[in-house]
């Protein structure tokens, strides 16, 4: 038979959630087979650490272990022989209140997720009776710019058909995982989580420049030298540029609150670099013009 949870986690029969949680996670950071590797002593000292605290962790089972309806091995016990445990439940108890604890998630806070739950696909569990809750299950999810920078809602499918409806936060990042609680693979204690990496697909007008959004603006000839106003793609939609007299290929515009999420709640801004565009098809009287302007206007584009 197990020792006694109390016992094993140092702790008085009155102790409340709190001082349950913090000796157990004192105790699991001191003996976590992480921080000692091939130590056999360490590793079985654990085991009882996380099955003390897998029992007193949980209402209904320290309930049940306090009244003596359970032994510290969480079997039941047959009242009709003695030695059983005994004594009804702590004077504490009642007063502690405390939902059941999760001991996964107190490592993975201790240990940056490693070993926080074991069956989790892609990482290991510290050994046989750790795992509490079921595994968690990843998925991608490819969002157009728009829907990362605005934000909106997405249907995924997992491969055992299930499909679920994904909100996808606005300024959402490319390799960003979203976590949802609770959509994961079944387990004894409780299910676990979906893990949703976004991948943000490429655009074709807009890209990423560092921290800024940055496109391409097509202008004519005429708007260039006279100056105008052109319609430009942003991700909220088409807007009215103005460009100024004398435009340049590679002169930048800005477009305040257009571009990326800033980190602070708003938006940064769009840049948007001139291409002056020449006609698809052969314009004969813009020929006959710029031939005359060689003639009589020679001119050396200046090195930038």
């Amino acid at each position: 038979m197990a020792r006694d949870p109390y016992e094993v986690l140092g702790v008085l029969r009155s102790a409340g959630a709190d001082d349950i949680r913090k000796a157990f996670r004192k105790l699991a950071k001191k003996h976590h087979p992480d921080a000692n590797p091939g130590d056999k002593a360490s590793e079985e000292r654990f085991k009882q650490v996380s099955a003390a605290f897998d029992l007193l962790g949980d209402v209904d089972k320290r309930r049940k272990f306090d009244a003596g309806e359970i032994d510290a091995d969480g079997r039941e016990v047959f009242r009709g022989f003695p030695g059983g445990q005994g004594g009804g439940q702590g004077p504490g108890f009642g007063g502690g209140g405390f939902e059941s604890a999760d001991f996964n998630d107190i490592l993975g806070e201790m240990f940056g997720r490693r070993g926080g739950r074991a069956g989790t696909r892609g990482e290991a569990g510290p050994g046989p009776g750790f795992s509490a809750r079921g595994s968690d299950v990843r998925a991608r999810l490819e969002v157009d710019l728009e829907e990362a920078i605005l934000g909106g809602k997405k249907r995924i499918s997992f491969q055992d058909g299930r499909t679920l409806d994904v909100t996808i936060p606005a300024g959402a990042g490319d390799g960003q995982t979203l976590r949802l609680r609770g959509h994961g693979e079944a387990g004894r204690g409780g299910k676990g989580d979906a893990l949703i990496e976004l991948v943000i697909r490429p655009h074709p007008v807009f890209r990423k420049e560092g921290e800024q959004l940055v496109m391409d603006l097509p202008v004519s000839i005429p708007d260039a030298v006279l100056g105008g106003r052109v319609q430009a793609p942003t991700p909220d939609g088409p807007v009215s540029i103005s460009v100024p007299k004398g435009a340049n290929s590679g002169q930048s515009l800005r477009l305040k609150g257009k571009g990326l999420a800033d980190g602070r709640g708003g938006r940064g801004d769009l840049i948007a670099r001139i291409q002056l565009m020449l006609p698809d098809a052969p314009d004969s009287q813009l020929e006959a013009f710029a031939t005359r302007w060689r003639e009589d206007r020679p001119y050396a584009p200046r090195r930038r």
